[in-house]
């Protein structure tokens, strides 16, 4: 019940209005017509509303009664999803799922990985969350994501779970409008200092450790897209997942920098762990989505890796 109303009375309405009249309503729902011409008396009378215009041959929705039936249907909804989610945490489902992920993360495999989600587990409330590098590992940390796909410079600490999902690499590149692009040759460090790096980095540790960073000039970035803008811009150079610039590249928009000194690890790719905390195992959903994500971005490495084969 909810206070005089019960959402048996709510089903009464809206079989009445999908099947036109008192007595189809019976039918459908196993009942005789006096139970549910009485069911809708006493739900008037509780309400103090006529839902039903009863003075010609069928009974037709008053005007109250159109905006009161839309609203049973969703309530109907609404108690249908909160007791499939109660089914679904019976057998071991999480109430809710939050993911939250780092920017250098290939989003197509996820993506479908989400949709795939979706359809195994349809009531399962679902948050998402992309963050600044390092930002989801905090997040996992803070408790307000269950599941974080993050790069791991310091290696896996002891208090979580990690798990390697893919491999990305870092591509030096800079726009072919831009000063460097014109020199046509191999670069120095040298001639880097002369021009604006574009980081990404840690918006709540700015001045902590990087990587691959060798202008002394740097504009700093917390997603990846914006820096995309600003690269194809001609306003800096920078590393860049090698996903992200392939069709640049072949279109000539990008070209492609070697660094005669580089940092000896920045060609190095950067590895994408799922981690979880390890006090803090992940529910049905969450295992399965692991695994979907596991095996999506395995497989299109692989199919990456036969297309680069045949390639060269």
């Amino acid at each position: 019940m909810l206070g005089t109303l019960s959402l048996d009375q709510l089903r009464v309405l809206v079989t009445i209005d999908e099947t036109g009249s008192f007595s189809a309503a019976g039918r459908r729902l196993n009942r005789a017509q006096s139970a549910i011409s009485q069911a809708v008396a006493t739900l008037e009378a509780t309400q103090g509303v006529v839902v039903f215009d009863r003075s010609g041959h069928r009974p037709v929705l008053t005007e109250m009664g159109r905006v009161l039936v839309a609203q049973a249907r969703r309530v109907l909804s609404g108690a249908a999803q909160f007791e499939a989610l109660a089914a679904a945490i019976r057998e071991g489902v999480e109430p809710e799922l939050a993911v939250a992920i780092d920017p250098l993360v290939p989003t197509g495999a996820f993506i479908e990985s989400l949709h795939a989600l979706e359809e195994q587990f349809p009531h399962l409330p679902v948050s998402f969350s992309t963050e600044g590098l390092g930002g989801a590992e905090r997040r996992l940390r803070q408790g307000d994501a269950s599941l974080a796909l993050c790069v791991l410079l310091f290696g896996v600490p002891e208090d979580l779970i990690a798990v390697p999902v893919c491999d990305v690499v870092l591509v030096p590149v800079v726009s072919a409008d831009h000063d460097l692009a014109r020199l046509n040759r191999a670069v120095t460090r040298a001639d880097l200092a002369e021009h604006v790096q574009l980081v990404l980095s840690d918006p709540s540790a700015p001045g902590g450790p990087h990587y691959g960073v060798l202008s002394p000039r740097r504009w700093r970035f917390v997603e990846l897209g914006r820096r995309f803008d600003f690269l194809l811009g001609g306003l800096g150079w920078c590393r860049m997942p090698d996903y992200l610039v392939e069709a640049p590249l072949r279109d000539g928009r990008l070209v492609r920098l070697e660094i005669v000194d580089d940092d000896p690890d920045a060609p190095a790719p950067r590895r994408i762990f799922a981690a979880t905390m390890r006090d803090r195992a992940l529910g049905r959903a969450g295992s399965w989505l692991l695994d979907d994500l596991r095996t999506r971005f395995s497989t299109r490495a692989e199919k990456r890796g036969r297309a680069l084969s045949e390639g060269s």
